[in-house]
């Protein structure tokens, strides 16, 4: 097996530049994104057990997401600065239309609104 070496790493705006002569090692954490996490928050409605989340954003569309997950029924908790609880297991399936336009995403409610009500 071949390994990638490195000797010097810089970042650059959203990239590194790696030159190689050595292994490389270390930890990067990935910063949590909201096209990530509102396809995740949606899919909080297929489970009727809690979930909890960690490293999600707390910005707009995201509370909007949240805010309708709660309009269905679901209970949710920020636990913490980046970290959220979902449990739905009571929710109905009529989503809130005003609510509904504050975002683009909330057409991902439709997919596990569908597989848990039919």
């Amino acid at each position: 097996m071949r390994s990638v070496s490195s000797t010097v790493v810089r970042p650059l705006a959203e990239s590194f530049v790696i030159e190689g002569g050595h292994p490389l090692s270390g930890h990067v954490r990935a910063s949590g994104n909201k096209n990530g996490a509102l396809p995740i928050l949606a899919a909080c409605l297929l489970s009727e057990d809690p979930v909890t989340l960690r490293n999600i954003p707390h910005i707009r569309d995201v509370d909007t997401m949240c805010s309708l997950l709660s309009q269905l029924g679901a209970d949710v908790d920020w636990l913490g600065r980046n970290e959220v609880r979902i449990h739905a297991a009571d929710i109905g399936y009529e989503v809130d239309a005003e609510l509904a336009t504050q975002i683009r995403a909330s057409f991902l409610l439709a997919g596990p609104l569908l597989a848990r009500f039919g």
